[in-house]
């Protein structure tokens, strides 16, 4: 009778961890905090994501309004596309400006949008016109060791 008592106790300890697990796993993740409901679809062109990952969050003013959805190449361009799915209960002006930025100790991406102050509201399939690229840390520091712009240590002198 002790024993099945016990047992009981250590299976319902193994189920709280890997509860606990997979709750934690869903918070690094970035998972847990974006309900499902409607959306519409934004597009950003970027020279350089960095170390941006479809289902990075969207933010303004730091309140999830939407996730990454794609990311490709446009050969047209040369630049990266990022496909957005914004959440329908927020508009943006036309000349909301879309950045990528750094947040938290593990340093994930995420786009920043900073809200301009057009009336006239972004619409579903819409592009950003005002974007900036993930910094990359390779380049500051050449500008910093080599004193130029972009300053990878190549070249002649």
């Amino acid at each position: 009778m002790e024993r099945t008592a016990l047992d009981l106790w250590v299976g319902a300890f193994v189920v709280a961890g890997i509860a606990a697990l997979v709750v934690l796993a869903l918070k690094v993740g970035n998972l847990s905090t974006y309900n499902v409901s409607d959306t519409y679809q934004l597009h950003a062109y970027f020279t350089n994501v960095g170390g941006l990952k479809p289902t990075a969050s969207v933010r303004s003013a730091g309140v999830l309004v939407g996730r990454v959805t794609e990311i490709k190449l446009d050969i047209e361009r040369y630049e990266a596309r990022v496909t957005m799915s914004i959440d329908t209960r927020y508009n943006f002006p036309k000349d909301t400006f879309a950045n990528i930025q750094t947040a938290g100790l593990l340093g994930e991406n995420y786009i920043g949008l900073l809200p301009g102050g057009e009336e006239q509201m972004l619409k579903n399939g819409e592009a950003f016109k005002q974007t900036q690229s993930a910094m990359v840390l390779e380049d500051l520091i050449g500008q910093f060791i080599y004193g130029k712009p972009g300053g990878n240590g190549s070249g002649s002198k």
